[in-house]
């Protein structure tokens, strides 16, 4: 099974600093919201809503900000509606980009996303234009501090999930289908096993290598796109050597 790209570990090492910043408490609030809205504001029947509570929970958002989103989304407490969105393009060097969003108003954030494409090197593209370059999968991150790696294999496995490797950052990356996310994550729980991060994610099936002015450009693109509110996730195909990184973060 192909890996996540480059962005997949900056991204996790950058929502540790927005989450400090407060910044993250936007998109979970909005997730809690249509996650309630969608299926209900019991996390034991829903399983969106009792994964968007959680990783409300591991950004340290207030209990009571939690409760209220919630309500908002059964319509328990007045609200904004908002609406999910999937946009499709692509950034420098063909990188195929897959966009997801929450929104009250579509006009504006096709708008938007439009223009901080083309401003970037990028372009919007049509609904499937690269959906297809993508597998959809449960992901769950667990530190190797935390447990042995053949044990854990071997409890995962059991559960149901389909592959574990160890990522950049010290993790254990186990991968599930999707409707076995939850299953592979309550046995983990139950084994004493800490999950740092359990979700749905998108896997590029193969990634573009990126170098010098195109890797700079690709992740200012990222950045630009990771920083708008109505986005809930950007997943790319590119990856860049740490050395190039190294160099064009600076």
């Amino acid at each position: 099974m192909s890996g996540h790209s480059k962005w997949h570990s900056i991204k996790h090492k950058k929502a540790r600093v927005d989450a400090i910043r407060g910044k993250i408490f936007t998109r979970l609030i909005k997730e809690l919201t249509v996650s309630a809205r969608m299926g209900g504001g019991d996390p034991d029947m829903n399983p969106r809503l009792r994964t968007a509570k959680q990783a409300a929970k591991a950004a340290n958002m207030p209990a009571k900000n939690i409760e209220n989103a919630i309500k908002k989304g059964t319509g328990e407490l007045p609200g904004v509606v908002y609406e999910e969105v999937v946009y499709e393009g692509y950034g420098p060097g063909g990188v195929a980009l897959y966009l997801s969003a929450l929104t009250d108003n579509k006009n504006r954030t096709v708008a938007e996303i439009r223009h901080l494409l083309s401003k970037n090197g990028g372009n919007l593209g049509e609904s499937g234009c690269v959906a297809w370059m993508f597998e959809k999968k449960g992901y769950i991150k667990v530190e190797e501090a935390n447990f042995d790696e053949e044990e854990l294999f071997l409890i995962s496995v059991d559960a149901g999930a389909e592959d574990m490797k160890t990522d950049d950052d010290e993790y254990y990356e186990i991968y599930t289908e999707c409707d076995q996310l939850e299953s592979v994550r309550a046995a983990l729980e139950n084994q004493n096993v800490i999950v740092s991060t359990a979700e749905i994610t998108m896997i590029p099936q193969n990634t573009i290598k990126l170098e010098d002015k195109t890797a700079e450009q690709m992740l200012k693109l990222m950045d630009a796109l990771d920083d708008h509110d109505d986005i809930q996730e950007v997943y790319a195909n590119f990856d860049i050597d740490d050395e190039v990184f190294a160099k064009v973060a600076e």
